[in-house]
């Protein structure tokens, strides 16, 4: 099944670039729409790169999403979660920091069998 697309790629990417641009430059934090729209869009694309239902990725107060092949959750609190800031999560996604760094700061929470990314992050280089 294909996942359903709310943000444009192209405006998505741009987004994220701008992210990354103000981070590479040490300037002021990009404004929130750019930010959200940046999340957004990555949480899309893990999505449409990585489908299932196992793992449950959230990026409060941003979005959240599905993603992982194996066993299908259909009511409460899913075991496996991933929950990040959204700075935190686009530095994961772009490769600033990586899935282990980020858990053993504490900057990601991750339970559940499944809640590993390290093999699907980063999406972008």
């Amino acid at each position: 099944m294909a996942v359903r697309r709310r943000i444009d790629p192209e405006t998505g990417r741009n987004a994220l670039d701008r992210w990354k641009d103000a981070r590479a430059v040490g300037a002021a934090p990009v404004d929130r729409t750019t930010l959200a729209t940046a999340v957004r869009f990555t949480l899309e694309e893990l999505a449409a790169r990585h489908e299932g239902n196992s793992v449950e990725v959230r990026v409060p107060p941003f979005g959240v999403t599905q993603c992982i092949p194996g066993p299908r959750h259909t009511r409460g609190t899913p075991p496996n979660v991933i929950e990040t800031d959204p700075e935190t999560w686009l530095s994961l996604v772009t490769g600033s920091l990586s899935f282990a760094e980020a858990t053993a700061s504490a900057a990601v929470t991750a339970s559940g069998t499944r809640a590993d990314l390290t093999e699907e992050l980063p999406l972008f280089g």
